[in-house]
């Protein structure tokens, strides 16, 4: 496949701990209802939400159970002691996955997955009944086996005892080596001296590789190691008995055993899902049943990662492709990330459709489509000896006969592989094609009949990837609404052509062409620039705004301060003239006889001052309803003079209009109003505008 989708799938089978979830992986295809889509999608966020926001979650890590399964299927087989050890994880791990989900309304997908098996300890009590805490099987599995366990250590304590009596004589003796003892088939013997054999009673087993040493198994201990075979072969034969007894009671278990190997692997393949949405920082879009693309700061998976490892930034694009804009062209210089867009478009579809999560915006949306087809690269094909033009025109027949409007079409680099305007023009048939069967399509391509045909079609868009005029490097950036120059000129003068071969290379160009191509360049310049003063302006205007507010703020601070400065220096100047006053009074108090005069005196005084402050009240009063008067009438009077005040004509923006950006020279004619936006025809070829962007030109 052209859009690279086997690579993400390799990462996903990766990303698999069990084998049935990897080969399942390694066949994902997109899903063939939206239904199923949406509930993959679903899951796959739902787990993303849980290992990113919550804790407690169990890891999914397991053995599978389907060798457990088929034993099983088997009358009179029995599991070995890996297929319990199996067994009791498993439970214990859904056991685990359904405990966590209980109550938890907000994960309904994931939920519904464990509602195959129920919290039960129907496989563990059994199990654990033989096996202890270290998967060992236990000595009290059966009285027949206490009993055998009992006599191995005996005897094994009677074996050790006796080797070591003997081992401690001939050590004394000088009858063995520096290693005093090893085992040989797990019997104890001794390590003698070869010239010593013979006077070492017992059973020669082996000796040395270099006959140094030989390999003596004690006399004493020869019926005692005899014994403890058969109690070993013994504890074999009951331990196999008890895992006999112990499957035939789990052969009953059998679809609970089978719902744990379903929930395992389901959560295995979500899992990898999600371990691979966390390394591409993917969400989950929104998903319509309607044909329709729109991608919000979407990234190239594969180019994201590797840029990632490689600590470099990559460039997002946005797009919005619906039925009034389904072909988009896409054309500008080469290397400039026509390609790598439109690949962008088709993987990130395929992944949606095959119910991945998607490295792009939360608020992206994506439509569905019965075919995603692609043409990308050399395809040329040696077993056939078809040429790459020839592989590429059966490609074109295949994509005629099926093309309908859920179609989503990839093409890159149309129409080349042959004469450029033979080529040329059987594309741009095949373009008009395609587009009255009603497809989506994404388009790269460097010729300009494409584009003009691109312009001239009502639902049909132009674009470009923008391209640096200065430092003649692209920008990786793509611009909806307009064609792309190829710079060939530019890049070729950058790259040191002399600039008499370029223009000798002018001079043979058809003049519509060069014109086409430098008013072209010349637009996109324009809206570089315009888009750049608009930025500076509205980062000018906000910066003066906030300025304007701190300045209001500090006015408004600083004259209050003012106010209050005033009153408090008032207000002290008048208490310390009544505080002057008063002490007049105490000085003409008599302490004896008649103070009558002064009293009255003093009475005067404290209400000629109430007056002074009741007065001073009323005027404050005053002064504030005549300043609200005034205010009424200063709004009053603008009022008046706003509604004769005739207002200035603007030419509104309809269909048909002459206008021009904002600040640039280029006229062009609206075609079609679309809310917000415009579709102005400049020459031969359609540009999307916002209309607060455009003026009225006569």
């Amino acid at each position: 496949m052209d859009l690279e989708f086997e690579a993400i799938r390799d990462m996903l089978a990766a990303a698999c701990v069990e084998e049935t979830a990897r080969d399942r992986m390694k066949e994902l295809l997109p899903l063939s209802r939206i239904e199923e889509a949406e509930r993959a999608l679903s899951q796959a966020d739902e787990l993303l939400r849980i290992r990113t926001e919550e804790s407690g979650f169990p890891r999914i890590e397991f053995q599978e159970l389907t060798g457990v399964l088929k034993t099983l299927s088997l009358r009179g087989s029995l599991l070995q002691l890996d297929g319990f050890v199996r067994l009791i994880d498993a439970a214990n791990l859904v056991n685990d996955l359904i405990h966590f989900f209980n109550k938890r309304e907000e994960y309904p997908e994931l939920t519904e997955i464990t509602k195959a098996a129920y919290f039960s300890q129907e496989v563990i009590e059994p199990i654990q009944k033989v096996l202890d805490a270290r998967m060992q099987v236990k000595d009290n599995a059966s009285d027949e086996l206490f009993r055998i366990r009992n006599d191995i250590k005996r005897t094994r304590k009677e074996i050790n005892r006796n080797f070591d009596r003997v081992l401690r004589k001939l050590q004394k003796d000088g009858f063995l080596g520096e290693t005093v003892e090893t085992y040989i088939n797990n019997r104890r013997v001794l390590s003698v001296i070869s010239s010593y054999k013979r006077q070492v009673g017992g059973h020669v087993v082996g000796a040395s590789n270099s006959g140094g040493f030989t390999y003596i198994e004690p006399q004493v201990n020869l019926a005692l190691n005899n014994e403890m075979e058969m109690l070993l072969e013994d504890e074999r034969s009951e331990i196999r008995k008890i895992f006999l007894a112990l499957t035939d009671q789990l052969r009953g278990k059998s679809d609970l055993i089978n719902a744990y190997q379903f929930i395992l692997t389901e959560f295995d393949f979500i899992q990898a899902k999600v371990k691979v949405a966390i390394s591409m920082n993917a969400v989950r879009p929104a998903l319509v049943s309607e044909t329709m693309v729109e991608l919000i700061k979407s990234y190239h998976p594969l180019l994201y990662l590797t840029n990632k490892a490689l600590g470099k930034k990559t460039i997002p694009q946005s797009l919005v492709m619906d039925k009034f804009s389904r072909m988009m062209v896409i054309s500008g210089p080469n290397a400039g990330g026509k390609s790598i867009t439109l690949k962008t478009v088709g993987l990130l579809q395929i992944m949606v459709q095959s119910g991945l999560l998607i490295p792009a915006d939360p608020s992206s949306k994506c439509g569905w489509f019965n075919h995603v087809l692609s043409d990308i690269g050399d395809n040329q094909s040696i077993e056939n000896q078809l040429s790459t033009y020839s592989y590429r025109l059966k490609r074109m027949k295949f994509f005629l006969e099926i093309a309908n409007k859920r179609t989503l079409l990839l093409l890159d680099e149309f129409g080349t592989g042959s004469d450029p305007e033979l080529g040329g023009a059987l594309a741009e048939v095949f373009f008009e094609t395609l587009y009255n069967r009603k497809s989506f399509g994404v388009i790269t391509t460097h010729y300009a009949n494409i584009k003009l045909k691109a312009a001239r079609l009502r639902n049909a868009v132009n674009s470009s990837m923008l391209f640096d005029r200065q430092s003649l490097e692209p920008k990786y950036e793509l611009a909806v609404g307009q064609p792309g120059s190829s710079f060939t000129f530019e890049v070729a003068e950058i790259n040191g052509i002399d600039q008499d071969l370029i223009s000798e290379a002018k001079k043979r160009l058809d003049v519509n062409k060069l014109e086409l191509d430098q008013l072209i360049s010349s637009l996109q310049k324009e809206k570089s620039e315009l888009e750049t003063l608009s930025k500076e302006s509205d980062k000018a205007r906000e910066e003066a705004e906030e300025a304007k507010e701190e300045y209001e703020s500090l006015a408004d601070h600083f004259e209050q301060k003012l106010i209050k400065q005033q009153e408090v220096a008032e207000k002290n100047n008048k208490d310390l003239s009544n505080g002057k006053r008063m002490t007049q009074f105490i000085a003409s108090y008599k302490l004896k006889g008649s103070n009558k005069a002064l009293l009255e005196e003093v009475k005067k005084f404290i209400a000629v001052e109430k007056t002074k402050l009741e007065q001073k009240r009323l005027q404050a009063k005053a002064k504030a309803k005549k300043q609200q008067v005034q205010r009424e009438k200063i709004k009053d009077k603008a009022k008046k003079k706003t509604s004769k005040a005739k207002p200035k004509p603007v030419k509104p923006i309809v269909v048909g209009s002459r206008v021009r950006l904002k600040g640039g020279s280029q006229k062009g004619e609206v075609v079609e109003l679309k809310g917000t936006e415009a579709t102005v025809l400049f020459g031969n070829f359609k540009t999307l505008a916002k209309v607060a962007t455009l003026e009225s030109v006569d």
